[in-house]
């Protein structure tokens, strides 16, 4: 199985300065080549301490330049708050300096104070996300963009630097709405999935989004890419008592920055499924029985529960990827660097040996 690590720069609270969060868990992904991991992530969100990496792509250049062989993955870039032209760029010149290591991953958002500060409706993200992405896969397939869509217009104008490598079977979008598994085949992506509803719930839509890709593209959908966040001690007390600390506390800057606790999603064209989840957490006692769910749905525990949590995962939805989350919800820069060497000491071999 392959094995990623992702960096994600929270700084919930404020808790310490920003430029301290970005130089610790800048540190930790510089380490990660070194023990063992073979793809490098990094996410995209802006204006709040949910995470702080407003370019997940000039994030992604910098570490083409520092390392050598790692895959370079993009978990996600956020299309409705793009000019797709721009974006289309920024993926060529990443790959031409990475020299064809980068991992393209897309996604549609959901954070109301983002859109917002963009000044695009939440209402057309559907449409703005599947015409951008329609523009850039084409686009960098054949060197040019140029689109004339129901919001997206782009004149015909040449990617430069051209793009020498294709981006079939190396470019993934997000997928936690029930409709977006359809969307995503039809414009012939993986699936990238982040555990955050039931497993059975999961398989379900990843049946149907293959259905789909085998009927659209005439061939198998690839293999869906799995991230999830990380505790790893060799003490089974602390590593449950640490991680209900960290990975609970990772879902409590999800209920703020995604503003859970509320109705907006209900009422928003497109994110009418997240309605179920904005009630739940708005009932009393909701929030922390989606954190004990969440939970559940992640890695933790000590080496030997870790792997088997990783390889259960793997045989529900057939990934043959994970990628993990290492610093979060506050939790300091010695226990980041220990969670993470841990892990790639105890787990990570026995996840390289493992046949998917």
């Amino acid at each position: 199985m392959h094995v990623g690590m992702a960096a994600i720069f929270q700084n919930p609270e404020q808790a310490r300065s920003d430029r301290e969060v970005w130089r610790e868990d800048l540190r930790l992904a510089l380490m990660a080549e070194s023990l063992g991991f073979q793809s490098l992530w990094g996410v995209e969100h802006h204006f709040t301490d949910y995470t702080m990496c407003p370019d997940v792509l000039q994030y992604l250049t910098f570490l083409a330049g520092a390392t050598e062989r790692v895959q370079l993955g993009s978990m996600v870039v956020v299309l409705p708050w793009h000019n797709p032209m721009r974006v289309a760029e920024q993926i060529s010149v990443l790959d031409h300096v990475s020299n064809g290591r980068f991992v393209l991953g897309l996604g549609r958002g959901l954070g109301r104070v983002e859109f917002d500060g963009f000044g695009v409706s939440m209402d057309t993200s559907r449409e703005r996300f599947t015409e951008s992405a329609d523009m850039i896969l084409t686009g960098l397939e054949r060197g040019y963009c140029e689109y004339d869509g129901k919001i997206v217009k782009q004149a015909r104008r040449d990617i430069r630097p051209k793009p020498w490598k294709s981006f079939k079977g190396r470019s993934y979008a997000a997928a936690v709405s029930p409709e977006s598994g359809p969307v995503i085949a039809k414009l012939g992506l993986g699936m990238l999935i982040i555990p955050q509803k039931p497993w059975e719930a999961v398989t379900e839509e990843l049946r149907n989004y293959n259905t789909v890709y085998q009927q659209v593209n005439g061939v198998p959908a690839p293999p869906s890419i799995c991230a999830g966040w990380v505790f790893c001690d060799q003490d089974a007390g602390r590593a449950e008592e640490l991680a209900r600390k960290y990975i609970g506390g990772y879902w409590h800057t999800v209920l703020k920055h995604y503003e859970l606790r509320g109705d907006h999603l209900a009422k928003t064209k497109g994110y009418e499924s997240y309605a179920r989840m904005q009630e739940i957490a708005s009932a009393p006692g909701g929030a922390d029985a989606m954190i004990d769910f969440f939970l559940g749905l992640q890695v933790w525990g000590t080496p030997e529960r870790c792997y088997q949590t990783i390889v259960d995962t793997q045989k529900r939805i057939g990934s043959d990827r994970f990628v993990g989350v290492f610093s979060y919800a506050g939790m300091s820069p010695a226990e980041s660097e220990r969670n993470m060497r841990l892990f790639a000491k105890t787990v990570l071999p026995e996840l390289n040996r493992y046949e998917v």
